[in-house]
């Protein structure tokens, strides 16, 4: 519980950072929004809470923060990481598909509401703005996370056939031993057996002492070839390891374990299974081939030598752990006593159980019966196998672990170059959205451009002087005592400079006049230019 919980934390601070270089330089670049700064506080909690639970609420994570970066595009490098985890971890094709499409139309569509909201221009700016935004954080990152995603899958079947092939020759070897005992050692056994008979019929008339002798011979012989039978049976395929059917992907699935019970049930025995947890279907061969063999080991154990007992078969499957518990009362009346056993069948499971990092007890209980219980790790220790199984990827993780047969140095090497690969891949996100958003911010600026208004009567001094109504020096010496007489009120003139020409030798003049600061009169005029001096259409 600690180590999630550090890593939440961790995860948190990383994308805190992040989120503020992004906000910083898209600031800086001129391409900010106009938030409230509370509101914003608010948007980017929310963000890094959804950052943190993105591998096990992917879909909810991408979308929520789809609405957020509509209205907050500094959150896009975050969107970046979310959008390339869920990815990466969804298996079905059709499935990403989906999810990435629909948080890229959440993001157009709260882009396209919130920017006529925050004054950052109209709708289809808003509309302009999403598409970049979901483009580049949403599409193009969830494309490179579904290419590896893909790419652990191929590796997992690489991995799994290549299991699967040397399985095949562990199984071949050691049925080419067991088969070499048996030729052998049985062969000799057998004779032994054969000959200790005639020995036995040769002594009828001999003392008696003889005659038991060679019975108890014959019979040690029969108890070692029944010995060697289960050794044998050890060494077999495993395929007969598993019972009467050959290995499953159901083997020691919840569906497994209840058709166990269900045969026993048939047999006479009184069996309830208690099954708490999820199905262990998620788990890799081994852990579910101990899992059936425990079961099946103890429910034999129970028809063996607690004939009419009443059983209990309790299952609990956690993240960490499978425990495996069979509980069974005395061997009930009118049902013959079974002969002791030889204890190899526990020796056997013990070991098996044992190679996988757990553990196994076995003891009697007061009452007279016997209790088994199996500790069986979910994610197994034996150091020759991977820690998940390669067929199953586990679902929270969304990647394969580096191979564990590797040198430590090789795996820090590897984590090395996958961060420097995330780090560029950042990089080349942030910068491809900072021109994004200036080039759609220059298209907004370009296509609201509009020619001035020209003055006009009743205009205000400073919306007069935007439109053109400033005073020039030239100008109104030039119109000293040549303009017409000034309106009634006028307080001030003023006299633009002009490049109209009214004729060869005269000039048209434009005079402003102002009664307080609204525009009372727009009168123009001709003046005379100096003698020998050319009139010019430009300054």
């Amino acid at each position: 519980m600690v180590r999630p919980f550090v890593r939440s934390l961790a995860e948190a601070a990383a994308g805190a950072a992040v989120f503020a270089v992004t906000h910083t330089v898209l600031a800086g670049a001129g391409t900010g929004v106009s938030l409230p700064r509370e509101v914003k506080a608010l948007m980017v909690l929310a963000a890094l809470a959804l950052l943190v639970v993105r591998r096990r609420r992917p879909a909810l994570s991408l979308l929520g923060t789809g609405a957020l970066l509509g209205a907050l595009s500094s959150l896009g490098m975050l969107m970046a990481v979310i959008a390339y985890t869920a990815a990466r971890q969804l298996p079905g094709a059709r499935r990403r598909a989906v999810l990435l499409l629909s948080a890229s139309a959440v993001t157009v569509c709260s882009a396209a509401l919130s920017a006529p909201y925050e004054g950052l221009g109209s709708l289809r700016y808003g509309l302009t703005i999403g598409a970049v935004v979901a483009g580049l954080t949403v599409l193009v990152p969830g494309l490179a996370g579904a290419s590896a995603g893909q790419q652990d899958r191929l590796v997992a079947a690489l991995r799994e056939r290549s299991e699967t092939a040397e399985e095949a020759s562990r199984i071949q070897e050691r049925t080419r031993i067991a088969a070499e005992m048996h030729d052998l050692v049985g062969h000799r056994l057998s004779l032994i057996s054969l000959h200790t008979g005639g020995l036995e019929m040769a002594l009828r008339g001999q003392p008696r002492d003889l005659r038991e002798s060679a019975a108890q011979v014959r019979q040690t012989t029969r108890d070692a070839m029944r010995e060697l039978r289960e050794v044998l049976g050890v060494l077999g395929p495993l395929s007969r390891d598993t019972g009467t059917d050959a290995l499953t992907d159901a083997t020691g699935t919840r569906a497994d374990i209840e058709a166990l019970v269900t045969e026993s049930r048939a047999g006479g025995v009184a069996v309830t299974l208690h099954w708490s947890g999820p199905d262990t279907d998620v788990r890799e061969a081994r852990v579910r081939r101990a899992v059936h063999r425990v079961v099946r080991e103890g429910l034999t154990n129970v028809h063996r030598y607690a004939a009419g007992a009443r059983v209990s078969v309790v299952v609990t499957h956690t993240g960490e752990l499978a425990v495996v518990r069979i509980t069974n009362g005395p061997r009930a009346e009118g049902h013959p006593a079974a002969p002791h056993g030889t204890g190899r069948g526990l020796t056997a499971l013990r070991e098996r159980v044992a190679l996988l990092g757990g553990t196994l007890d076995a003891a009697p209980r007061p009452d007279g019966g016997f209790t088994l219980t199996a500790r069986i790790p979910a994610t197994p220790t034996d150091p020759s196998r991977p820690s998940a199984d390669p067929a199953r990827p586990s679902a929270d993780s969304g990647r394969l672990d580096a191979d564990p047969g590797r040198p430590a140095g090789a795996a820090l090497l590897r984590r090395l170059g996958q961060g420097a690969t995330a780090l560029l891949g950042m990089a080349g996100v942030g910068a491809m959205l900072i021109l994004g958003l200036r080039l759609a911010d220059d298209l907004r600026l370009s296509h609201d451009y509009a020619p001035p208004e020209p003055p006009r009567l009743g205009m205000s001094r400073s919306a007069a002087e935007r439109a053109g109504a400033v005073d020039h020096e030239l100008s109104r010496a030039a119109a000293a005592g040549r303009e017409p007489p000034r309106p009634a009120g006028t307080t001030e003139c003023v006299y633009p400079y002009s490049y109209d020409t009214s004729g060869p030798n005269s000039i048209e003049l434009t005079r402003y006049c102002f009664s307080g600061d609204v525009l009372t009169g727009i009168d123009r005029f001709d003046v005379p230019l100096a003698p020998g001096r050319e009139t010019r259409s430009t300054p």
